[in-house]
């Protein structure tokens, strides 16, 4: 508190210390200050009792702007509460702005501290004109504010000239209860009071008490001085609640506590006694009472009646809610299994087409055997999902096959890699783990596996050991696809594909393919040809010069992954996409030939090896599909020409007995 109000209140701080409120007796002095900067202020011969009531007629802040003649807390619009200082704030602790003691005080970007309010509604500062934005709570001017002593407001009044500028309004509250032997102090401080000059001083007559400010409201609901009103009858007079108790003794409004039935005594103590004497219902007020007990079993049998009555009628909206419900699930189960029965017609039709095609090709082939034709001959192949891999617990973005070792690699949005054994039993071998994000690419070049991932890096496995050597911070973006080709890895990310030499388990940047629009999310590469998958259309590009050479467009969503299987007479890419479709290019003709639908979602990732296509979609699945093969043979020597035709897998022995000098191999 001395800090707070400089050399000349320390005689007063000091007292203070310890308490929240004091008692300060009435003086007849009236005392003003000049202006002063806190604690360089000089001492001032006036005299002074710590009991009076302070009154400020100016003051001069740092910045040399004029302010208010007097200070108070800075009230909000709807505070009507006088607010009178007993002594004089110090002028650190007024706002620049509404020259009143700071009122929920904060600190502004430009480092000086103004009123909440003051701030919010003011576009720059008065000190050095920047732009008020608040930045926090001062809490230590806060608290030097809740230090200060103010009179309670049970003892302050309106002044004279402020109650004739408001028309004659009431003063303050407490006002007009006599203290004998008190001397008027007219000693006015003003308050700004919803928006309006306001003029208040001390009430001699009213709460001698001067009190923290912190502490203002808990004095205040006890105070002595608090105007209240008889209990017996509003229209008594008002009183203090110090002379409630005297009154009650001699009011003459006191009502016969049977009132309620119907007696109509009124009158003081001595004849309120005398009453209960002779009232008529002061002898039945035990039967009254019972009557009245059980009366309010009633009141309370019938309100417990009303919530059984609602917890009936909320267990009944439930069951009709759940009958409902029931309906439309009987509804819904209705529509699956229509919709299943036109999903199995569909596919009968679908097989009726593949059929027919078959017999096509079949009519083809013959054909070109009674030309004379030899060798053999591989027919639009029509894949069908042969088995399921279950383990990864969020969808799986990319796929990758080892064939040396029947190895398929899997990347999830659950950050691993997942390592399955696609030959003997068919289950997960291992989990890699090792990046921050969604395992987005896979990619196997030589005995090594890379990994592209959302944390913008590529990790390097060795895949004998299945363990981690290395990685890279290749993109700024997620890495979304890899590919290796001639030595060379090429990664996908936000419009760009970079072109990587492999150097032992190190990657050199060599060069950055431009002129993408969107995000490359897919990549393979065959033989002189890179193939990427950006949006919804699919890129073929050069490996030599890479340059953009052809572009493929079909897909209604995003490609996500691609795949290619090539042979000396054709070269198929496989294409995996947002709308769920897998569709097969031929690059013969550059069309598409075939569009599968076996997912539940969007298919993300695709794999190929000895004939299978592994696709895997946010479903969390992967699918296995392998499509039937044909092997044509015409014996070479003879007068005859022998034609022999049969289906097989791509893996193992045809199921025919072998013909005399013919030999059979799986067609890979």
């Amino acid at each position: 508190m001395e800090a707070s109000f400089g050399p000349t209140f320390s005689t007063v701080a000091a007292g203070a210390k310890g308490s929240t409120h004091r008692r300060t007796p009435s003086s007849s002095s009236t005392l003003t200050y000049s202006p002063r900067d806190d604690d360089d202020m000089p001492p001032i011969g006036t005299p002074r009792r710590s009991d009076s009531a302070i009154s400020i007629r100016s003051l001069h802040s740092e910045s040399n702007m004029s302010l208010r003649s007097t200070f108070s807390l800075h009230e909000e619009e709807e505070d009507t509460e006088p607010q009178v200082f007993a002594e004089q704030p110090s002028v650190k602790l007024c706002c620049q702005l509404c020259c009143n003691v700071f009122k929920d005080p904060v600190i502004t970007t430009c480092g000086h501290t103004f009123c909440r309010r003051c701030a919010l509604s003011s576009d720059k500062c008065p000190v050095d004109t920047a732009k008020l934005t608040v930045v926090v709570n001062n809490i230590a001017v806060a608290e030097q504010i809740g230090e200060l002593f103010i009179h309670c407001k049970y003892g302050c009044r309106a002044t004279p000239a402020s109650a004739a500028a408001a028309g004659g309004a009431g003063a303050a509250a407490g006002a007009g209860v006599a203290a004998p032997g008190a001397a008027t102090v007219a000693v006015p401080t003003i308050t700004t009071v919803a928006g309006k000059p306001g003029a208040y001083e001390v009430d001699p007559l009213g709460c001698p008490f001067t009190i923290k400010l912190t502490s203002r409201m808990e004095h205040e609901v006890s105070c002595d001085y608090r105007p209240v009103r008889c209990p017996n009858n509003p229209s008594c007079p008002p009183l203090l609640t110090k002379h409630l108790e005297a009154h009650l003794k001699e009011c003459e409004h006191i009502k016969c506590p049977h009132s309620k039935y119907g007696c109509t005594f009124i009158g003081n103590q001595d004849t309120y006694e005398t009453h209960l004497e002779v009232c008529k219902f002061e002898g039945l007020k035990e039967f009254l009472q019972q009557t009245d007990d059980r009366f309010h079993e009633m009141q309370l049998t019938l309100s417990q009646k009303d919530q059984d009555i609602a917890f009936l009628r909320s267990m009944l909206g439930k069951l009709s809610e759940k009958l409902d419900q029931l309906e439309k699930n009987l509804e819904l189960k209705f529509d699956v299994l229509d919709e299943n029965q036109s999903k199995l017609s569909e596919d009968l039709m679908e097989f009726r087409r593949d059929a027919s095609m078959l017999n096509d090709e079949l009519s083809h082939i013959n054909a070109r055997l009674n030309m004379g034709i030899l060798g053999s001959y591989d027919p639009q192949q029509i894949f069908k999902c042969k088995g399921t891999f279950v383990g990864h617990q969020g969808p799986v973005w990319c796929l990758c096959v080892y064939s040396t070792g029947d190895l398929l690699f899997s990347g999830s949005s659950d950050k691993t890699i997942k390592v399955w054994d696609t030959c003997t039993t068919y289950k997960c071998q291992k989990t890699l783990e090792g990046h921050d994000g969604i395992v987005l690419a896979l990619c196997i070049q030589g005995n090594r596996l890379y990994s592209g991932s959302a944390d913008c890096t590529i990790i390097v496995w060795d895949i004998q050991t299945l363990q981690k050597v290395n990685t890279i911070r290749a993109h700024d973006n997620p890495v979304c696809t890899l590919v290796s080709s001639h030595n060379m890895l090429f990664s996908g990310s936000l419009k760009a594909i970079k072109v990587w030499d492999i150097v032992g388990t190190e990657l050199k940047l060599k060069k950055e393919l431009t002129g993408l629009n969107h995000w490359v999310r897919a990549l393979v590469a065959s033989q002189n040809h890179l193939y990427s998958g950006s949006y919804q259309t699919i890129k073929v590009w050069d490996i030599d010069t890479k340059e953009q050479v052809r572009t493929l467009t079909g897909h209604v969503g995003t490609v996500y992954a691609l795949a290619v299987i090539s042979t000396p007479d054709q070269t198929k890419v496989f294409s995996a996409s947002y709308d769920r479709s897998l569709r097969v290019w031929s690059m013969d003709n550059m069309i598409c030939t075939q569009t599968l639908l076996r997912h539940q979602g969007s298919v993300t990732a695709l794999a190929v090896s000895r004939g299978r296509l592994f696709s895997g979609a946010v479903d969390s699945t992967v699918k296995v599909g392998s499509p039937p093969r044909f092997l044509f043979v015409i014996p070479c020597g003879g007068p005859f020409s022998v034609c022999f035709l049969f289906f097989m897998p791509s893996t193992g022995t045809p199921t025919f007995p072998l013909m005399r000098n013919l030999s059979f191999k799986p067609v890979e």
